[in-house]
């Protein structure tokens, strides 16, 4: 997988940095950091910040800020899997909780891209604290993909 500040060869071909990532609000908000793109993959993580405390009682983090990591890491692989610039949109995704996130810990997304047919995008992804054999959640995710020559971002 290329490295994530030399950009992938998915998105139609192009190479050089992915700047959807920095473009979308809700992600600068919660400080997602693209840690690599590319071959049909994506890892993305998640700092942990107090802000995004579920249950200050515990200092986990709120399972809305996982979900957000997931969705986000999976249409990321499913952008690096495509050939070609195309829309794309969240048409279903599934979160298993398997346990809470180590307070103070930084959550990793990573997900691949299993399959593209001509209209959906299929990927699974995990969320976990550098270790894939623990995670913290894991998801499944589809992706409705626009018509051919649409272009845009996950």
């Amino acid at each position: 997988m290329n490295d994530a500040e030399n950009g992938g060869t998915g998105r139609g071909g192009q190479t050089g940095p992915v700047p959807w990532l920095d473009a979308i609000p809700h992600a600068r908000a919660l400080g997602l950091a693209l840690r690599a793109f590319g071959e049909a993959r994506a890892v993305i993580a998640l700092p942990y910040d107090p802000r995004l405390v579920g249950n200050p009682a515990t200092g986990v983090l709120h399972g809305g800020a996982i979900t957000t990591l997931l969705d986000t890491v999976c249409g990321m692989a499913a952008y690096a899997a495509l050939t070609r610039l195309r829309t794309m949109a969240t048409l279903d995704l599934r979160i298993d909780y398997m346990r809470p996130a180590t307070p103070g810990a930084t959550v990793v997304g990573e997900a691949a891209c299993t399959r593209v047919t001509r209209r959906i995008a299929f990927v699974r992804g995990l969320a976990h604290e550098g270790d894939g054999t623990d995670p913290v959640a894991a998801a499944t995710a589809t992706f409705m993909l626009g018509p051919d020559g649409e272009a845009g971002g996950p």
